[in-house]
C-alpha cells in the first residue's frame, strides 16, 4: 500500500489539478495566499485517513489538532476544545483501514472547518467551503489511492 509520500504527492497533484481547472474556467479564482492555504488542506487532508496508526500523517494531523485546541482554549471557547479533544480521539476505537477509510468519514472529519468558523466567528459558511473541499478532497485523494471506492 502507498506510503505518506505517496499520498502526499497524490493530494497535492489532485489539489492543484483541481485548483488551476477552476482558476482557468474562471470558476474560482482565490488570491495566491488562500490557494497555498487550500493546497495545505488538501495535503493534511490526504494524510488524515492514516490518524489511526503510528505514522507520519497522525503526528502531523494531531499537532494541528493540539495548536486549535490551544486556540480554543485561549480564546475561552471550552466546550468547543472539549468537543474537538473528543473528536480527536475517536480514532483510537477503530482499527486501520476501519471507520477512518469511509466515505462518510471523509465528509464528517473534516466537518469542523465549515463549523468553527461559522459558529465561533459568525463567518458566512459560503465563504469557508472551499476549505473545506479541499480538505475533503484531499481525503478522497487518499481513499482513492488505497482502492477504498473501487
Amino acid at each position: 500500500m502507498p506510503g505518506y509520500r505517496a499520498h502526499l504527492g497524490f493530494g497535492f497533484t489532485l489539489g492543484l489539478i483541481c485548483l488551476a481547472g477552476l482558476f482557468f474556467w474562471g470558476m474560482y479564482r482565490p488570491p495566491i495566499e488562500t490557494m497555498a492555504i487550500l493546497l495545505g488542506l488538501c495535503l493534511v487532508g490526504s494524510l488524515t485517513p492514516d490518524v489511526d496508526t503510528d505514522s507520519k500523517g497522525q503526528n502531523l494531523v494531531y499537532s494541528l489538532l493540539i495548536l486549535f485546541d490551544l486556540f480554543l482554549i485561549f480564546k475561552g471557547e471550552y466546550k468547543w476544545a472539549a468537543i474537538l479533544g473528543f473528536c480527536a480521539m475517536l480514532p483510537a476505537i477503530g482499527h486501520h483501514r476501519g471507520w477512518t477509510h469511509t466515505w462518510w468519514a471523509m465528509l464528517l472529519i473534516p466537518l469542523p472547518i465549515l463549523a468553527a468558523p461559522v459558529y465561533l466567528f459568525h463567518q458566512p459558511w459560503q465563504q469557508v467551503l472551499p476549505y473545506y473541499l479541499a480538505f475533503v478532497l484531499g481525503f478522497f485523494s487518499h481513499l482513492l489511492l488505497d482502492r477504498q471506492f473501487f
